[in-house]
């Protein structure tokens, strides 16, 4: 198994140790030691809740600065959708499109574009046979990396086509070079603002055997600052943008469920939800649904970390701009059959599942049963005052570690106090 780069870090220095990301962790990689939290890296996947969260601002995504693509000949943006949703009394994406031409890339490819091209093939993909049920979307790295990590059984179930980003990516590179034959493929540089650290995650990973061909993941709310006052002084458009309201609604959770024109379908946000619902899909008991969209921030993709405004506000302004659209602009070329195979990847990453205990079955069983044991002795109102999320966690640190007793802050303050 490879290392993983991390997009969410900790600031040690603003760090208290107050023990909220603790709680809201939705797979225990962050622990209290010495009065700061400390990130497994194992376990984190890349979720940012623990920045949403935390009071003391001490989480932090890491993302390239817009300087970074300094090194390109021929820079090319790459707009999610939910940049779409962030400014104010905006009717036409073309000024968004025409600022950051202004900012300085050389091309502009929307991703609402490809993730019409992405809703059609999806179309395709589920037409076969033997598929199982349901199908999960493979559009937020967070819930691939949690299926790795926290229910591989349900890898099976993960729609094997790449996200819009990378169908963007691809595209926009071959439409550089059929433009501007002079360019040599490491001339062309590509950006994609992002509205969370998940997609820079996914990217610095080169996603299972597929290396990504965006080169640097700008943050949105960066980008949203600079675009502010560009904006404000553009006189003369580009007619640029090329997409429908089924591409841009991908920005909220359920458009990308809506766009198949599906009525079997599932959409949650929300990490807490996600994971409910990928217990339900493991359990079995999620029946008459054939397609399960997922996106780990509350209302999809607007509500990322690195967006600018409430998320419930720019779901409403992106309604507000796709009302006159037609519902899509992209599909595949006439006479395509099949899905072109540099959409699709192979396997899912190769992790270590978090709750593998040992390599050996009988070893796992053995430290169950040791976790139970040592559990049972904890209050089990899991305070998080020994610094684990819950006293079973506690109780499987100390396994893990090979220790035989574990000891409660609280009772142990209970038993100086009954002391005459």
């Amino acid at each position: 198994m490879e290392s993983y780069e991390h997009s969410v870090l900790l600031d040690r220095q603003k760090c208290t140790g107050c023990t909220t990301c603790l709680h809201h962790c939705p797979t225990e990689a962050i622990r209290i030691i010495n009065g700061h939290a400390v990130i497994s890296q194992n376990r984190c996947i890349d979720c940012g809740e623990c920045i949403r969260r935390c009071p003391h601002n001490a989480k932090r995504a890491v993302s390239s600065p817009l300087e970074a693509m300094d090194r390109f000949r021929y820079k090319i943006a790459l707009p999610a959708p939910s940049l779409y949703g962030q400014f104010n009394n905006m009717d036409d994406v073309d000024y968004i499109l025409n600022g950051l031409l202004r900012l300085g890339f050389d091309d502009v490819f929307e991703v609402s574009k490809a993730a019409e091209l992405v809703t059609a093939y999806t179309r395709q993909y589920m037409k076969a046979e033997n598929l199982p049920v349901p199908l999960i979307s493979s559009a937020c790295p967070v819930i691939l990396r949690l299926i790795s990590l926290m229910y591989p059984m349900l890898e099976d179930n993960v729609l094997h086509l790449l996200p819009p980003m990378e169908v963007a990516a691809q595209l926009a590179r071959e439409r550089a070079l059929k433009q501007h034959p002079e360019l040599k493929p490491e001339d062309i540089g590509v950006c994609f603002i992002s509205p969370c650290p998940s997609k820079v995650s996914y990217v610095r990973n080169n996603f299972g055997g597929y290396k990504s061909q965006v080169d640097e993941v700008v943050a949105m709310n960066d980008i949203y600052f600079r675009l502010l006052d560009i904006m404000k002084r553009e006189d003369k458009m580009l007619s640029l943008s090329d997409s429908g309201m089924s591409g841009i609604s991908w920005a909220e959770s359920g458009g990308e469920s809506t766009a198949l024109l599906n009525e079997g379908y599932l959409a949650a946000d929300g990490i807490d939800n996600v994971c409910k619902v990928l217990e339900e899909i493991d359990n079995g008991t999620i029946q008459h649904v054939s397609f399960v969209e997922l996106n780990a921030c509350p209302a999809g993709c607007v509500g990322g970390v690195l967006t600018v405004q409430n998320p419930y506000i720019a779901k409403a302004r992106l309604r507000s701009i796709g009302r006159y659209l037609p519902l899509a602009l992209n599909f595949p070329p006439a006479g395509t059959d099949g899905i072109p195979k540099q959409y699709l990847f192979g396997d899912m990453p190769s992790y270590i599942p978090a709750a593998r205990l040992s390599e050996s079955y009988i070893e796992s069983i053995r430290m169950m049963g040791e976790i139970e044991r040592l559990r049972s002795t904890l209050p089990g109102i899991d305070c998080g005052a020994c610094g684990a999320p819950t006293c079973r966690a506690h109780a499987e640190d100390a396994v893990r570690q090979g220790i035989k007793t574990v000891s409660c802050p609280l009772q142990q303050t209970g038993q100086r106090e009954e002391k005459p």
